[in-house]
């Protein structure tokens, strides 16, 4: 028998790391031959267009509120219009002196939004919690009281009103949503049918018709002295409108719940509520919080479209802004860049947020 000698295997080479920024751009942007090649073409594009962009936004650019400034050859582009007109463009047509108001309202709104993102506000005492902010919002905006001016809701206007509106309108579509989607896959035909023509109705017009419709047709087939603000017409409006696009989503997450569940759940005695409460609705919003968020993004954007009625949230603010100024009107360009930055801000901050519910939702399925 021949001895064995000991051939020792030759050393593998390290595992590769899957984590930090260097990992991150191997694997999302060099993975492969033709992700290498499009992420090398848009790379050229952007050095290509960049260097023009921030030459024109911030190196040359005019910041100083002096429009003769900005009128200079070689000049880029001129900020000044946001340092002149940006009380304008925030608040709108809010009278000048008390527009500390909706700077409190809003501050105080927005404070109670990031709150009710965290774990820790989730209690039973954050829908009485939102109640008073909701109060103390309309009170201190319209005023009327301990020696405020009353402004009239036709001058609310700028970010307060498209934070307002957003935020009121999701609060108020969510639990609609819920209840229509439920409504479409009842057993009963008149709730059914009842659900089923609201949201047919609805997605079947654009937004636009929506809101002409609760702004000037409305009115039309109220009583004589009759009278319901445009603000709150519009906001019903918007409510509808988001809350049947809404209840379809919930719908299709409804839809991918396994039969055998809610089998199981009557074996076990459940009510058809309890069903829905313990079981069915946990899972179905999980499945679409990334459509439900989409649906909230969207509907946080439409809101630009109250204009057409007479309110004039933050793009209708900036359209004031250069109208009443013609010094400053050749310059919007800066304006709605602006407002762009603004929109961004919120709409990221939202898909952010969504991206996190949507890890905590699904720690249970991770391995």
């Amino acid at each position: 028998m021949t001895a064995q000698t000991f051939q020792p295997i030759a050393a593998r080479p390290a595992p590769v790391s899957t984590e930090g920024p260097i990992a991150w751009i191997r694997i999302n942007l060099f993975g492969d031959l033709t992700t290498g090649l499009m992420t090398i073409v848009v790379l050229a594009g952007l050095l290509s267009v960049l260097p023009q962009f921030f030459s024109w936004a911030i190196f040359r650019a005019a910041w100083l509120p002096d429009y003769e400034a900005c009128r200079v050859d070689g000049v880029g582009a001129c900020w000044g219009v946001v340092a002149e007109k940006y009380r304008i463009i925030i608040f709108g047509r809010y009278p000048y002196e008390d527009q500390w108001r909706p700077l409190l309202a809003t501050g105080v709104m927005l404070a109670m939004l990031i709150g009710s993102c965290t774990r820790s506000f989730w209690k039973s005492w954050l829908l009485p919690a939102w109640i008073a902010v909701l109060a103390f919002f309309f009170a201190v905006m319209y005023g009327g009281f301990a020696g405020l001016e009353k402004v009239e809701t036709d001058r609310w206007g700028g970010l307060p009103l498209t934070i307002m509106l957003s935020t009121l309108s999701m609060m108020m579509a969510f639990p609609i949503a819920m209840v229509v989607a439920l409504g479409r896959r009842s057993s009963l035909p008149a709730i059914r049918t009842v659900c089923t023509v609201y949201v047919e109705l609805i997605r079947g017009v654009p937004l636009i018709s929506v809101l002409f419709m609760a702004s000037f047709m409305f009115p039309l087939f109220m009583p004589v002295g009759v009278s319901i603000d445009v603000l709150v017409r519009v906001i019903v409006g918007i409510t509808l409108f988001a809350a049947a696009y809404m209840a379809e989503v919930i719908r299709g997450g409804l839809q991918a719940i396994p039969k055998g569940q809610i089998e199981a759940a009557a074996t076990l005695g459940l009510s058809y509520w309890q069903t829905q409460y313990k079981i069915v609705l946990p899972q179905a919003l999980a499945m679409v919080v990334p459509s439900i968020m989409n649906n909230f993004i969207s509907l946080f954007k439409d809101t630009s479209l109250v204009t057409i009625v007479s309110l004039y949230e933050l793009t209708g603010a900036l359209g004031i802004a250069l109208n009443s100024d013609a010094n400053w009107r050749p310059f919007k360009i800066e304006g709605y860049l602006f407002i762009a930055l603004i929109y961004f801000a919120f709409c990221f901050s939202m898909s952010r947020y969504s991206i996190w519910v949507e890890k905590q939702v699904n720690k249970g399925k991770a391995r």
